[in-house]
């Protein structure tokens, strides 16, 4: 009873953040089921970490059961690797199994190092040494969080919304990887906390990024493009807008899928010809906007041209007006209003070169 009270006064803030956790999947109802059951596993593995990690450091306080002790720590350093590797497997939704396999050498080689002492080995007195491989754990669990940033910052749009709770990530991953040559071996009694909070916190910080987000082209949402437009207009140097020409006849003819098939591919020709400093909303059903700041006029008029480009190339039409600010005295409706003329003007040229009655 009094190991069970002493475990559980150590690991009480991981209980609650694990708890939290399976409540926010429980109730988040937007998220892939398949994200959510690797979610799962990677709670557990936090949580049976925890246990393994308290049990060793109880052997080794009452010096008992030193064969058990060894098994515990080939665990221990077997089981930061995969742990990181599963959150590559989660946040990564489209990575591979055999992410897994450098972390499953590693756990052959740790639990062979029970017999060998290649990566570690305890004295009879029970004092620890480190083998000839010793590093190995901490160079594996390194290049795993470095692919971690490195995929989490290549899936990103780069927006600053995605960028801070990747920051966040990789500060977490680097102290857990500096602190235990700075703290010892103490460290690893807070290892799981680390993890489960950073993994919280990211997993909050995705959930607010969602909000913003127009579920079918994973651009920014109406919501968003109200509350962006209002926020630091003054740095606004050119807005882009952009209407699909025609998606009443491709739903009628073909079909709301191919409709939204014709939305996804617009969206994608925004998206894959901005930058960080222009930011992409869907601000109706085939309306959209870009609103651009520090953005010179040569960078607007030349992203105006590689999306009607892109469109060209493609199965889809839409008309396309911006308005560059002239002026620091230019306010903000007026270029709205210019980019709307434009847009308008285009779409009317087309409508009138194609014979089709435009869709009220």
């Amino acid at each position: 009873m009094d190991l069970l009270k002493a475990f559980t006064l150590q690991n009480w803030s991981l209980f609650l953040v694990l708890l939290a956790f399976v409540i926010m999947l429980k109730i988040t109802v937007f998220l892939d089921q398949k994200v959510i059951r690797r979610m799962y596993i990677l709670i557990a593995l936090i949580f049976a970490l925890s246990i393994s990690v308290f049990v060793e450091f109880h052997l080794e306080s009452k010096a008992i059961y030193p064969n058990i002790r060894i098994v515990l720590m080939a665990f221990r350093y077997s089981a930061t690797p995969v742990i990181i590797a599963q959150i590559i497997y989660t946040l990564v939704i489209k990575q591979h199994w055999s992410i897994f396999i450098p972390s499953m050498l590693l756990v052959f080689i740790d639990f062979l190092s029970i017999k060998t002492g290649i990566i570690f080995s305890v004295a009879e007195d029970g004092t620890f040494k480190r083998g000839q491989l010793g590093y190995l754990p901490f160079i594996v669990a390194g290049i795993y969080c470095v692919q971690l940033i490195y995929l989490l910052i290549k899936r990103s749009t780069k927006q600053i919304t995605e960028i801070i709770p990747i920051v966040f990530l990789a500060f977490a991953f680097l102290g857990g990887l500096i602190f235990p040559f700075i703290f010892g071996k103490a460290y690893a009694q807070i290892f799981c906390p680390t993890i489960g909070i950073s993994m919280f916190v990211y997993y909050v910080f995705s959930i607010l990024a969602l909000t913003k987000k127009d579920a079918m082209t994973h651009l920014l949402n109406r919501q968003a493009y109200y509350n962006d437009i209002t926020n630091n207009p003054q740095e606004i140097s050119s807005v882009i807008n952009l209407d699909m020409n025609g998606l009443k006849v491709i739903n009628d003819t073909y079909g709301h899928a191919a409709g939204d098939k014709a939305i996804k591919t617009l969206a994608e020709c925004i998206s894959i010809n901005i930058k960080s400093r222009q930011l992409p909303y869907r601000i109706g059903g085939d309306e959209f906007a870009i609103i651009c700041r520090h953005t010179s006029p040569e960078e607007t008029r030349e992203i105006v041209e590689k999306i009607s480009e892109l469109v060209e190339d493609s199965d889809i039409s839409c008309s396309i007006g911006y308005s560059i600010r002239e002026d620091s005295n230019m306010s903000l409706d007026t270029m709205l209003s210019k980019a709307d003329e434009m847009m308008y003007a285009e779409k009317a040229k087309y409508y009138q070169t194609h014979n089709r009655r435009r869709s009220r």
